[in-house]
């Protein structure tokens, strides 16, 4: 059989499939004009693009600078509409409020011109929402060293504050944390009241305590441990004497605790709305020092059995998003503008 004949034959094969293009070269314009007209249109067509579960359209990267602007932006968007939506229905609402009380207030109830004052003195309320990284690390947190957690103290702060309560043995160091603001603070009487439930868990977020007192919390362990609560060393939370009341002050004013999760991905909170770009970039500038300053020596999602050093040429971020409370979505961060050891470290590549 000629080479032109197998051609034929093979280009006969290849034209009864409907959904894949012909192995027919657009070069060899006399085979193509001896297929079918639907062949033919097939093989005269010289690119057709198209994307498949297995080879998706990539999602663009954004610089941190646009990217905290852009979702900045999204916030004011729904700011606006939330209180142009309230302008709109403020008279219904009130009316509403109303027509409620009156039915099924009591006594006490407030009267109209009560309630109509009540709503122009308050007026809406803006939602300040909270803006967080997603930071996915190629970190194996099964592994041996892989699994990060800590705390720090963000330069603005994260816009939180916590009720603390302090472990501690010390009379006067107890009263002193009460002075400071500590929700609860104490020894095997705090211990006795939380393990009784008078000391609701519910009434305070973070624990500190000295390192005497870290035994005496075992009746306790399954209670605080499941919550987050427990104090740990790594977290700041095991502290001294004068360091103690540092320690209680640092975590009533939001010190931020991260953890890299199953998945090795840490969830942040870098801020409040009303912070600004300049204090949120600032605090993404100093988990991301943070973050590099932690790096495993080993990382990496090998097979067992392999060298226990990173891999030459491996990677140890993957993947960034920026987010907020309310968004429809999150923003893809790239990478070289939050990699410490980058040139591009907390720039735009574009404008450098």
């Amino acid at each position: 059989m000629s080479s032109s004949a197998s051609l034929l034959k093979l280009a006969g094969r290849s034209c009864g499939r409907a959904t894949g293009p012909c192995c027919i070269s657009t070069t060899r314009p006399a085979l193509s004009a001896q297929c079918p007209p639907a062949v033919s249109a097939i093989t005269t067509t010289s690119h057709r693009p198209y994307r498949t579960r297995a080879h998706p359209t990539p999602t663009p990267t954004v610089p941190i600078i646009d990217a905290v602007e852009s979702v900045l932006e999204g916030c004011e968007v729904r700011h606006a509409a939330r209180l142009k939506r309230w302008n709109t229905d403020n008279s219904r609402r009130v009316e509403r409020r109303i027509a409620y009380l009156g039915e099924r207030g009591g006594p006490s109830a407030p009267t109209p011109d009560e309630i109509k004052a009540d709503i122009e003195k308050n007026g809406y309320r803006r939602m300040d929402e909270t803006v967080e990284v997603a930071l996915q690390l190629n970190l194996d947190p099964r592994k041996p060293g892989q699994s990060l957690r800590g705390g720090l103290t963000l330069p603005h702060g994260s816009g939180k504050t916590f009720g603390v309560a302090v472990f501690t043995d010390d009379e006067d160091l107890a009263d002193e944390a009460r002075e400071k603001g500590a929700v609860a603070a104490g020894g095997s009487s705090l211990i006795d009241s939380i393990r009784t439930g008078e000391m609701p868990t519910s009434s305070f977020q973070r624990t500190v305590a000295t390192p005497d007192m870290v035994p005496q919390l075992a009746p306790i362990a399954r209670i605080l441990g499941p919550r987050g609560l427990m104090p740990n060393p790594k977290l700041g939370t095991v502290l001294d004497g004068a360091a103690l009341i540092n320690g209680l002050l640092s975590q009533m004013s939001g010190t931020t605790n991260y953890r890299t999760d199953r998945d090795g991905v840490i969830r942040l909170g870098v801020g409040r709305a009303s912070f600004g770009p300049d204090a949120i970039l600032d605090n993404v500038r100093e988990l991301m020092n943070e973050i590099q300053s932690i790096k495993p020596e080993s990382f990496g999602r090998g097979k067992k059995g392999k060298s226990k050093k990173a891999s030459k040429g491996a990677k140890y971020y993957l993947k960034a998003h920026l987010s907020s409370t309310q968004g429809t979505g999150s923003v893809l961060v790239d990478l070289r503008t939050i990699d410490p050891t980058s040139s591009f470290f907390m720039s735009d590549p574009l404008k450098v």
